[in-house]
């Protein structure tokens, strides 16, 4: 993928969108691309993070199993679209599966990149820290 498609993608991510050029170009540095076949586990329910994800093309669905062995999809998420950004923070584990539905290409940041980033530039880690307060407000307006 062009760098340029890349920075793209990164300043249309919500999570992002407090920080300036040089530091969307800083961060885009840090993310590796991977790719999943149909049915590939991105991440698993109930083991570590690896870090945050952007999808970049096809599909993946958000899925929470069950204790009773069933399982509600929580998502479906499209290009664009991004998860993760709790394990940037912490390392909890996965509250839900991700999988991919059709073949999938992501962007991954991982945490100890992302912290490092943060460290170097403070004012990155304001904005990103604001973005992560607010979307947590988002969600507890609506339980």
């Amino acid at each position: 993928m062009a760098v340029a498609d890349r920075l793209t993608i990164l300043q249309r991510t919500p999570l992002f969108r407090g920080l300036n050029r040089r530091q969307i170009e800083q961060i885009g540095k840090r993310f590796v691309e991977r790719t999943y076949a149909p049915g590939d586990k991105i991440v698993t329910q109930g083991k570590g993070g690896e870090g945050f994800f952007v999808i970049m093309e096809g599909r993946a669905e958000a899925i929470h199993e069950q204790a009773d062995g069933t399982h509600a999809v929580l998502n479906l998420l499209n290009p664009g679209d991004f998860f993760g950004e709790m394990a940037l923070l912490t390392e909890q584990m996965r509250t839900a599966s991700v999988v991919a539905v059709e073949p999938t290409r992501c962007l991954v940041l991982a945490q100890w990149d992302f912290l490092g980033l943060l460290r170097e530039d403070a004012d990155m880690a304001v904005a990103v820290l604001q973005e992560l307060a607010a979307r947590f407000s988002r969600v507890l307006a609506i339980m």
